[in-house]
Protein backbone atom coordinates (compact mmCIF):
# COMPACT_ATOMS: atom_id res chain seq x y z
CA UNK A 1 0.00 0.00 0.00
CA UNK A 2 1.19 2.84 -0.83
CA UNK A 3 1.06 6.06 1.24
CA UNK A 4 0.05 9.55 -0.30
CA UNK A 5 -0.65 13.15 0.77
CA UNK A 6 -1.75 15.93 -1.61
CA UNK A 7 -0.40 19.28 -1.36
CA UNK A 8 -2.69 21.93 -2.98
CA UNK A 9 -6.69 20.83 -2.72
CA UNK A 10 -7.79 23.41 -5.60
CA UNK A 11 -9.87 21.97 -8.37
CA UNK A 12 -7.52 19.64 -9.90
CA UNK A 13 -7.12 17.98 -6.91
CA UNK A 14 -10.91 17.68 -6.42
CA UNK A 15 -11.29 15.98 -9.61
CA UNK A 16 -8.40 14.38 -10.26
CA UNK A 17 -5.80 13.40 -7.73
CA UNK A 18 -7.72 12.45 -4.29
CA UNK A 19 -10.57 10.61 -6.48
CA UNK A 20 -8.06 8.93 -8.06
CA UNK A 21 -6.25 7.92 -5.13
CA UNK A 22 -9.33 6.98 -3.61
CA UNK A 23 -10.12 4.76 -6.06
CA UNK A 24 -6.79 2.85 -6.32
CA UNK A 25 -6.49 -0.13 -4.04
CA UNK A 26 -2.74 0.35 -4.25
CA UNK A 27 -2.82 3.80 -2.53
CA UNK A 28 -4.16 5.15 0.64
CA UNK A 29 -4.66 8.87 0.99
CA UNK A 30 -2.98 9.71 4.19
CA UNK A 31 -3.48 13.54 4.19
CA UNK A 32 -4.05 16.87 2.80
CA UNK A 33 -2.46 20.14 2.82
CA UNK A 34 -3.83 23.69 1.36
CA UNK A 35 -3.15 27.39 2.50
CA UNK A 36 -6.76 27.55 2.82
CA UNK A 37 -6.64 25.59 5.82
CA UNK A 38 -10.34 25.31 5.86
CA UNK A 39 -10.95 24.17 2.86
CA UNK A 40 -8.23 20.95 3.83
CA UNK A 41 -10.10 20.24 6.72
CA UNK A 42 -13.42 20.10 5.54
CA UNK A 43 -11.61 17.76 2.56
CA UNK A 44 -9.94 15.90 4.78
CA UNK A 45 -13.28 15.40 6.87
CA UNK A 46 -14.99 14.53 3.59
CA UNK A 47 -11.88 11.85 2.87
CA UNK A 48 -11.07 10.93 6.40
CA UNK A 49 -7.63 11.61 6.43
CA UNK A 50 -5.56 14.49 7.88
CA UNK A 51 -5.33 18.22 7.62
CA UNK A 52 -1.94 19.28 7.62
CA UNK A 53 -1.15 22.55 9.16
CA UNK A 54 2.19 23.15 6.74
CA UNK A 55 3.96 21.47 4.00
CA UNK A 56 6.99 20.95 6.23
CA UNK A 57 4.51 18.73 8.52
CA UNK A 58 3.80 16.43 6.00
CA UNK A 59 6.54 15.81 4.72
CA UNK A 60 8.15 14.97 7.93
CA UNK A 61 5.55 12.51 8.51
CA UNK A 62 7.41 9.18 8.14
CA UNK A 63 4.41 7.24 7.37
CA UNK A 64 3.71 9.16 4.12
CA UNK A 65 5.31 7.70 0.99
CA UNK A 66 4.45 9.89 -2.10
CA UNK A 67 3.16 13.24 -2.57
CA UNK A 68 0.93 15.08 -5.15
CA UNK A 69 1.46 18.60 -5.73
CA UNK A 70 -1.08 20.79 -6.91
CA UNK A 71 -0.32 24.12 -5.95
CA UNK A 72 0.36 27.52 -8.27
CA UNK A 73 2.89 27.13 -10.78
CA UNK A 74 5.44 29.43 -9.14
CA UNK A 75 5.86 26.99 -5.83
CA UNK A 76 6.10 23.45 -8.21
CA UNK A 77 9.94 23.32 -7.78
CA UNK A 78 10.31 24.27 -4.93
CA UNK A 79 7.92 22.23 -2.87
CA UNK A 80 8.95 19.30 -5.15
CA UNK A 81 12.70 19.73 -3.93
CA UNK A 82 11.63 19.55 -0.83
CA UNK A 83 9.91 16.47 -1.25
CA UNK A 84 12.29 14.41 -3.33
CA UNK A 85 14.93 15.81 -0.73
CA UNK A 86 12.44 14.48 2.36
CA UNK A 87 12.37 10.91 0.43
CA UNK A 88 9.18 11.50 -1.13
CA UNK A 89 8.13 10.25 -4.45
CA UNK A 90 6.89 12.75 -6.05
CA UNK A 91 4.00 13.39 -8.55
CA UNK A 92 3.62 17.30 -9.78
CA UNK A 93 1.18 18.73 -12.17
CA UNK A 94 2.10 20.67 -15.20
CA UNK A 95 3.55 22.84 -16.00
CA UNK A 96 6.67 21.20 -14.87
CA UNK A 97 8.32 24.61 -13.18
CA UNK A 98 8.70 28.32 -14.53
CA UNK A 99 11.84 28.15 -15.97
CA UNK A 100 14.36 25.86 -17.58
CA UNK A 101 16.92 25.54 -14.77
CA UNK A 102 14.31 24.33 -12.41
CA UNK A 103 12.65 21.79 -14.34
CA UNK A 104 16.52 20.24 -14.67
CA UNK A 105 16.89 20.66 -11.09
CA UNK A 106 13.96 18.38 -10.28
CA UNK A 107 15.08 15.47 -12.04
CA UNK A 108 18.35 15.84 -10.97
CA UNK A 109 17.01 15.96 -7.57
CA UNK A 110 14.66 12.73 -7.79
CA UNK A 111 18.16 11.08 -9.24
CA UNK A 112 20.21 11.68 -6.25
CA UNK A 113 17.41 11.13 -3.85
CA UNK A 114 16.65 7.80 -5.52
CA UNK A 115 12.95 8.56 -5.90
CA UNK A 116 10.37 8.55 -8.56
CA UNK A 117 9.58 12.67 -10.56
CA UNK A 118 6.18 12.32 -12.74
CA UNK A 119 5.01 15.26 -14.18
CA UNK A 120 0.84 15.48 -14.66
CA UNK A 121 1.32 15.23 -18.48
CA UNK A 122 -2.03 12.72 -19.26
CA UNK A 123 -2.63 13.57 -22.51
CA UNK A 124 -0.37 11.00 -22.79
CA UNK A 125 -3.04 8.81 -21.16
CA UNK A 126 -5.55 9.33 -23.15
CA UNK A 127 -6.93 6.11 -25.22
CA UNK A 128 -7.32 7.73 -28.45
CA UNK A 129 -3.72 9.25 -27.80
CA UNK A 130 -2.56 6.36 -27.52
CA UNK A 131 -4.00 4.12 -30.10
CA UNK A 132 -3.43 6.95 -32.58
CA UNK A 133 0.91 6.58 -31.69
CA UNK A 134 0.43 2.55 -32.24
CA UNK A 135 -1.38 3.12 -36.08
CA UNK A 136 1.42 5.83 -36.66
CA UNK A 137 3.69 3.55 -35.50
CA UNK A 138 2.44 0.87 -37.93
CA UNK A 139 2.53 3.28 -41.09
CA UNK A 140 -1.14 3.96 -41.04
CA UNK A 141 -0.53 7.13 -42.83
CA UNK A 142 3.18 6.86 -43.82
CA UNK A 143 5.53 9.60 -42.66
CA UNK A 144 4.23 12.84 -40.63
CA UNK A 145 4.55 15.94 -43.06
CA UNK A 146 2.92 18.42 -40.97
CA UNK A 147 0.56 18.55 -38.02
CA UNK A 148 -1.94 21.23 -36.11
CA UNK A 149 -2.79 20.70 -32.48
CA UNK A 150 -4.90 22.33 -30.23
CA UNK A 151 -6.51 23.20 -27.19
CA UNK A 152 -8.54 25.96 -26.38
CA UNK A 153 -11.82 26.33 -23.92
CA UNK A 154 -13.00 29.96 -22.46
CA UNK A 155 -10.31 30.14 -19.36
CA UNK A 156 -9.89 29.11 -15.95
CA UNK A 157 -12.42 31.68 -14.57
CA UNK A 158 -14.63 29.17 -15.91
CA UNK A 159 -13.35 26.87 -13.92
CA UNK A 160 -11.09 26.91 -11.03
CA UNK A 161 -12.20 26.43 -7.43
CA UNK A 162 -11.70 30.39 -7.02
CA UNK A 163 -13.75 31.32 -9.91
CA UNK A 164 -13.44 34.69 -11.97
CA UNK A 165 -11.32 37.12 -12.29
CA UNK A 166 -8.94 37.22 -9.11
CA UNK A 167 -8.46 33.36 -9.56
CA UNK A 168 -4.55 32.68 -9.76
CA UNK A 169 -4.05 31.66 -13.02
CA UNK A 170 -4.09 35.42 -14.27
CA UNK A 171 -1.25 36.12 -11.38
CA UNK A 172 1.53 36.73 -13.36
CA UNK A 173 3.58 35.93 -9.64
CA UNK A 174 1.96 32.78 -9.02
CA UNK A 175 1.24 31.65 -12.48
CA UNK A 176 3.82 32.85 -14.74
CA UNK A 177 2.45 32.21 -17.80
CA UNK A 178 -0.92 31.81 -18.71
CA UNK A 179 -2.48 29.44 -21.97
CA UNK A 180 0.48 28.50 -22.31
CA UNK A 181 0.97 26.82 -19.08
CA UNK A 182 -2.44 25.52 -18.42
CA UNK A 183 -3.05 24.17 -22.38
CA UNK A 184 0.11 24.50 -24.32
CA UNK A 185 2.61 22.43 -22.10
CA UNK A 186 0.05 19.81 -22.84
CA UNK A 187 0.04 19.80 -26.43
CA UNK A 188 3.62 20.32 -26.90
CA UNK A 189 4.11 17.33 -24.66
CA UNK A 190 1.55 15.30 -26.81
CA UNK A 191 2.51 16.04 -30.12
CA UNK A 192 6.04 14.90 -29.05
CA UNK A 193 4.61 12.03 -27.74
CA UNK A 194 2.40 10.76 -30.87
CA UNK A 195 5.68 11.35 -33.72
CA UNK A 196 8.59 9.89 -31.15
CA UNK A 197 10.07 13.36 -31.71
CA UNK A 198 11.23 16.66 -30.32
CA UNK A 199 10.97 20.55 -31.30
CA UNK A 200 14.08 21.38 -32.85
CA UNK A 201 12.88 24.94 -33.45
CA UNK A 202 10.07 27.64 -32.80
CA UNK A 203 8.44 30.48 -33.96
CA UNK A 204 6.02 31.62 -31.89
CA UNK A 205 3.80 34.65 -30.75
CA UNK A 206 2.05 34.60 -27.52
CA UNK A 207 0.19 37.23 -26.18
CA UNK A 208 -3.27 38.62 -24.19
CA UNK A 209 -5.90 39.73 -26.15
CA UNK A 210 -9.30 39.40 -24.09
CA UNK A 211 -8.77 38.30 -20.37
CA UNK A 212 -9.59 40.92 -17.92
CA UNK A 213 -8.78 41.63 -14.15
CA UNK A 214 -11.59 43.08 -12.18
CA UNK A 215 -10.22 46.50 -13.13
CA UNK A 216 -11.34 46.15 -16.55
CA UNK A 217 -7.27 45.79 -17.19
CA UNK A 218 -5.97 43.19 -19.96
CA UNK A 219 -4.16 40.20 -17.49
CA UNK A 220 -0.47 40.34 -17.25
CA UNK A 221 -0.41 36.68 -18.23
CA UNK A 222 -1.20 35.28 -21.85
CA UNK A 223 -4.67 34.30 -23.48
CA UNK A 224 -3.40 32.79 -26.70
CA UNK A 225 -0.16 31.14 -27.90
CA UNK A 226 0.49 30.18 -31.69
CA UNK A 227 3.54 28.52 -32.47
CA UNK A 228 5.11 26.78 -35.62
CA UNK A 229 7.09 23.77 -34.50
CA UNK A 230 10.00 22.43 -36.37
CA UNK A 231 10.62 18.88 -35.13
CA UNK A 232 13.90 16.88 -35.27
CA UNK A 233 12.94 14.42 -38.16
CA UNK A 234 11.72 17.50 -40.20
CA UNK A 235 8.10 17.63 -39.95
CA UNK A 236 6.54 21.07 -39.27
CA UNK A 237 3.17 22.05 -37.47
CA UNK A 238 1.29 24.44 -35.33
CA UNK A 239 0.41 24.69 -31.73
CA UNK A 240 -2.57 26.66 -30.58
CA UNK A 241 -3.60 27.01 -26.68
CA UNK A 242 -6.20 29.76 -25.73
CA UNK A 243 -8.47 31.44 -23.11
CA UNK A 244 -11.06 32.34 -25.39
CA UNK A 245 -12.67 29.69 -26.91
CA UNK A 246 -16.03 30.93 -25.86
CA UNK A 247 -18.51 27.71 -26.87
CA UNK A 248 -16.83 25.06 -26.69
CA UNK A 249 -13.67 23.56 -26.16
CA UNK A 250 -11.10 22.54 -28.63
CA UNK A 251 -9.11 19.49 -27.99
CA UNK A 252 -8.19 18.32 -31.46
CA UNK A 253 -5.03 16.98 -33.38
CA UNK A 254 -4.39 16.76 -37.19
CA UNK A 255 -1.63 14.61 -38.34
CA UNK A 256 -0.80 15.07 -42.22
CA UNK A 257 1.07 12.26 -43.62
CA UNK A 258 2.86 10.88 -46.57
CA UNK A 259 0.02 8.29 -46.93
CA UNK A 260 -3.14 9.99 -45.39
CA UNK A 261 -5.17 12.13 -42.57
CA UNK A 262 -5.19 11.64 -39.05
CA UNK A 263 -8.02 13.18 -37.39
CA UNK A 264 -7.74 12.90 -33.36
CA UNK A 265 -10.89 14.15 -31.64
CA UNK A 266 -11.79 16.11 -34.26
CA UNK A 267 -15.19 14.54 -34.93
CA UNK A 268 -17.59 14.75 -32.58
CA UNK A 269 -19.00 11.23 -33.53
CA UNK A 270 -15.30 9.44 -33.55
CA UNK A 271 -12.09 10.21 -31.24
CA UNK A 272 -10.09 8.97 -34.49
CA UNK A 273 -11.20 9.55 -38.33
CA UNK A 274 -7.90 7.99 -40.87
CA UNK A 275 -8.50 9.54 -44.19
CA UNK A 276 -6.55 7.08 -46.75
CA UNK A 277 -5.02 8.86 -49.86
CA UNK A 278 -7.71 7.08 -52.03
CA UNK A 279 -9.85 9.19 -49.98
CA UNK A 280 -11.46 5.98 -48.14
CA UNK A 281 -11.52 6.64 -44.54
CA UNK A 282 -11.66 4.42 -41.05
CA UNK A 283 -13.38 5.58 -38.00
CA UNK A 284 -12.42 4.54 -34.31
CA UNK A 285 -14.62 4.70 -31.34
CA UNK A 286 -12.78 4.42 -28.37
CA UNK A 287 -13.31 7.05 -26.02
CA UNK A 288 -14.18 10.68 -26.35
CA UNK A 289 -11.65 13.45 -25.06
CA UNK A 290 -12.41 14.94 -21.36
CA UNK A 291 -13.55 18.20 -21.02
CA UNK A 292 -13.89 20.77 -17.80
CA UNK A 293 -17.54 19.68 -17.73
CA UNK A 294 -16.85 15.98 -18.35
CA UNK A 295 -13.87 14.77 -16.42
CA UNK A 296 -12.84 11.11 -15.84
CA UNK A 297 -10.23 9.39 -14.66
CA UNK A 298 -6.51 10.47 -16.48
CA UNK A 299 -4.69 7.14 -15.37
CA UNK A 300 -1.88 9.25 -14.52
CA UNK A 301 -1.94 8.65 -10.65
CA UNK A 302 -2.37 5.18 -11.66
CA UNK A 303 0.64 4.71 -13.39
CA UNK A 304 2.40 6.82 -10.51
CA UNK A 305 1.25 4.14 -7.99
CA UNK A 306 1.93 1.28 -10.33
CA UNK A 307 5.72 2.87 -10.79
CA UNK A 308 6.39 2.96 -7.15
CA UNK A 309 5.38 -0.63 -5.98
CA UNK A 310 7.09 -2.36 -9.07
CA UNK A 311 9.76 0.37 -8.51
CA UNK A 312 9.94 1.30 -12.30
CA UNK A 313 9.95 4.43 -13.94
CA UNK A 314 6.58 6.32 -14.27
CA UNK A 315 5.34 6.83 -18.03
CA UNK A 316 5.73 10.79 -17.83
CA UNK A 317 8.50 10.75 -15.97
CA UNK A 318 10.59 14.22 -15.32
CA UNK A 319 13.20 13.65 -17.59
CA UNK A 320 10.79 13.03 -20.76
CA UNK A 321 8.79 16.14 -19.95
CA UNK A 322 12.13 18.44 -19.99
CA UNK A 323 11.77 18.39 -24.13
CA UNK A 324 8.78 19.87 -23.75
CA UNK A 325 9.51 22.43 -21.54
CA UNK A 326 12.36 23.54 -23.32
CA UNK A 327 10.24 24.23 -26.18
CA UNK A 328 8.17 26.25 -23.83
CA UNK A 329 10.94 28.42 -22.69
CA UNK A 330 11.98 28.71 -26.28
CA UNK A 331 8.50 29.63 -27.76
CA UNK A 332 8.40 32.36 -24.85
CA UNK A 333 12.60 33.81 -25.80
CA UNK A 334 10.69 33.60 -29.56
CA UNK A 335 7.75 35.92 -28.51
CA UNK A 336 9.82 38.57 -26.99
CA UNK A 337 12.22 38.51 -29.58
CA UNK A 338 10.19 38.22 -32.39
CA UNK A 339 12.76 35.56 -33.89
CA UNK A 340 12.99 32.06 -34.37
CA UNK A 341 14.70 30.05 -31.87
CA UNK A 342 16.30 27.23 -31.72
CA UNK A 343 15.60 24.58 -28.95
CA UNK A 344 18.84 22.48 -27.85
CA UNK A 345 19.07 18.97 -26.64
CA UNK A 346 18.03 17.97 -23.39
CA UNK A 347 20.58 17.87 -20.59
CA UNK A 348 22.98 14.80 -19.70
CA UNK A 349 22.00 13.34 -16.21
Amino acid sequence: MVKVGVIGCGKIAQVRHIPEYMDNPCAQLVGLYDLNKERAKELAEKFHCKAYTSVEAMLADSSIDAVSICVANSAHAEITLQALEAGKHVLCEKPMATNLEDCEMMVRAAKENGKKLMVGQNQRFAKAHMEAKSLIKQGAIGEIITFRTIFGHSGPENWSVSAGSQNWFFDKKKAAMGAMADLGVHKTDLIQYLLDDVVVETTAKITTLDKRDSSGNLVEVDDNAVCIYKMKKGAIGTMTASWTYYGEEDNSTVLYGTKGIMKIYDNPDYCIELIRKDGGKVFYDIDQIQTNQNQTKSGIVDDFIEAIQEDGEPAVNGISVLSAMRAIFGSLQSSETGRTVVVHEDMVL
